[in-house]
């Protein structure tokens, strides 16, 4: 009796604390509506490719029917540097970082929503083949891309349920 009565005490209040799920409905629900009506214009270089398409396949921008509403404009910065110097003065470890600097505009205010960076970065192996390190940079580069957009999509959408 006693567990029965906990677990009604507990469903009350739930419905009572302010944890709202940010895609409540869905593909339908309001947030993933908006989020599918922002355009992501070309962003330069192939990170800016890698980049965009994640963007764009997380903000299901396939499916949006009509004109934007947003716009969400984004500046990379993507670089390598060597760490980690081995005894003959060579690097054996490197770094690649990529950094973000967005903006979400609203087209019909034309105001800025978010002006926010994102970045991620990953310790990449230098070995003896550089064909191997050359790949483990091209690999550690589309990681960090679908890194960045993930962390630009959460922001974006808790600004879009913040605005409802």
């Amino acid at each position: 009796m006693k567990r029965v009565l906990l677990a009604l005490s507990l469903s009350v209040a739930l419905p009572g604390c302010a944890l709202h799920p940010i895609y409540a409905g869905g593909g339908n629900g309001p947030v993933a509506r908006e989020l599918a009506a922002i355009d992501v214009p070309p962003i330069e270089g192939r990170e800016g490719w890698l980049v965009r398409n994640a963007l764009n396949d997380r903000l299901n921008r396939g499916t949006a029917s009509g004109t934007s509403q947003y716009r969400l404009d984004v500046l990379l910065d993507d670089h390598v540097e060597g760490l980690g110097l081995l005894t003959d003065d060579t690097i054996g470890r490197e770094r690649r970082i990529l950094r973000a600097r967005y903006q979400l505009t609203d087209l019909t205010t034309d105001t800025i929503l978010i002006d926010a960076t994102a970045g991620s970065d990953a310790g990449i192996d230098v070995v003896g083949s550089e064909y191997a390190t050359i790949a483990a940079e091209q690999t550690a580069l589309e990681n960090l891309a679908q890194e960045v957009a993930d962390q630009i999509v959460v922001r974006i959408s808790r600004t879009l349920r913040e605005r409802q």
